[in-house]
C-alpha cells in the first residue's frame, strides 16, 4: 500500500543531528551529576572521619576520667550492730610498694605513669612493630619517613583502687586498670607479597585484680577471666588509629611529679591532678586531605610536639582530671 505524503511526514523519527544533540545533553547531565555525587561523597567521607575522631576520642576519655578519679580509693567496712564478724572492718590486703626496679612492675600505688612504652616495654628509637612484622617489609605509598609518626606514642599509665562485694568469698577487693598503647597495621595481599598499606596505633584497656585470702601475708594479680575475676581481663582494644597519649601527675601546686616508685614512692601520694593528652587521626589509608600538609601534634611539653607532613587529619583532646581519692599513705 501506498504512503501518502502527509503519512510519510508523521512516519519520520529524529534526525542525525537531533539524536547527537540528545546525547550531548544527556552526557552533560549525567557528568553533573556525578560531579555533584562525587564532591558529596567526599565531603560526607570527611565529615564521618571527623565526627568518628571526636566520638571515640570523647569515649575513650570518659572512661580513662572515671579510673583516674577512683585511683586510691579504699573501702571501709567498719563495726556497727549487725556487722559480720568474719568481715574485718577495713582492707586487710597487702601493699607493694614497688620501690626497686624488679618490683616496680606490680607497685599498689594509686597512680604510675611511665613514658614512652609500649606495653611494658620503653621504645628505644624503633617504635615497634606488631608481632610477627619486620622492618625491611616495604610499605605501599608510604616510605620509611612516614614511622615518624609512630615514634611520638606512648605513655602507658596504671591506676589502683579497691572495692568491696559481701558476696563473694574474698570481701575486700583491689583493682588495677591499665591503659597502654601496641602498635597495629593493615596489609594488602599474603605470603611474601604482603604489602603494608597503613602503620598506626591503638589503645588497650586491661583490668587486673588483686587474690589474696584472708591470713595469707602475699597475694597476687589475677588478669584471666575466672570465677575469682569474672570481669578481668589482659588487654581490650579501645580505640584504634592512635598517634599519641600522654599522662602527667600534678602536685599541688600544679607541680610534674615522677610517677617512677623505684625512684620516689612518697610522692606518688602528692599527686593531685592527671593531664591526659590523646590525638587520633582519620582511619582512611589514602587520607582525609587531597595533598600532604603539615600538621603539629601537639603536647604539654615542648619538646614532645612534633610535626608530621602527610595527608591524615589529626585531632587532640586534652583534659586534667582532679584525683580526689588519693591523699597521706594509710
Amino acid at each position: 500500500m501506498n504512503l501518502t505524503a502527509k503519512n510519510k511526514k508523521k512516519s519520520l523519527g529524529f534526525t542525525l543531528i537531533e539524536i547527537m544533540i540528545g546525547i550531548v545533553i544527556s552526557t552533560i547531565m549525567m557528568a553533573a551529576m556525578f560531579t555533584t555525587y562525587t564532591v558529596v561523597n567526599n565531603s560526607y567521607s570527611q565529615v564521618s572521619d571527623v565526627a568518628s575522631i571526636s566520638r571515640a576520642g570523647r569515649d575513650v576519655v570518659s572512661m580513662m576520667m572515671r579510673d583516674v578519679r577512683m585511683a586510691g580509693f579504699k573501702y571501709y567496712y567498719g563495726v556497727f550492730e549487725g556487722s559480720q564478724e568474719d568481715i574485718p572492718a577495713q582492707d586487710f590486703l597487702e601493699y607493694k610498694t614497688g620501690d626497686t626496679e624488679d618490683t616496680k612492675y606490680e607497685s599498689h600505688a594509686p597512680i604510675i605513669i611511665y613514658k614512652d612504652t609500649l606495653n611494658n616495654k620503653e621504645i628505644t628509637g624503633d617504635p615497634g612493630l606488631p608481632k610477627g612484622v619486620t622492618s625491611d617489609k616495604k610499605l605501599s605509598g608510604k616510605d620509611a619517613e612516614d614511622t615518624k609518626s609512630l615514634s611520638l606514642c606512648c605513655d602507658r599509665i596504671h591506676i589502683v583502687y579497691g572495692d568491696f562485694d559481701a558476696n563473694t568469698d574474698q570481701k575486700y577487693k583491689k583493682y588495677r586498670i591499665s591503659y597502654f598503647a601496641l602498635p597495629m597495621q593493615k596489609m594488602s595481599g599474603s605470603g611474601e607479597d604482603a604489602i603494608i598499606t597503613d602503620r598506626y596505633y591503638a589503645i588497650y584497656r586491661s583490668k587486673q585484680s588483686w587474690q589474696q585470702a584472708i591470713g595469707d601475708e602475699d597475694g597476687k594479680w589475677i588478669t584471666e577471666s575466672n570465677n575469682f575475676c569474672p570481669d578481668c581481663y589482659a588487654a581490650e582494644l579501645m580505640r584504634e588509629y592512635l598517634v599519641d597519649m600522654e599522662f602527667i601527675a600534678l602536685d599541688k601546686y600544679g607541680e610534674k611529679i615522677n610517677t617512677d616508685p623505684a625512684e620516689d614512692h612518697s610522692k606518688l601520694y602528692d599527686i593531685r591532678s592527671v593531664d591526659i593528652k590523646l590525638t587520633f587521626r582519620s582511619s582512611s589509608p589514602k587520607g582525609y586531605f587531597k595533598r600532604k600538609i603539615k600538621n603539629v601534634v601537639k603536647s604539654f611539653d615542648d619538646d614532645r610536639m612534633t610535626s608530621i607532613e602527610d595527608s591524615f587529619h589529626r585531632e587532640s583532646i586534652f583534659v586534667t582530671v582532679h584525683t580526689r581519692n588519693i591523699g597521706e599513705v594509710l
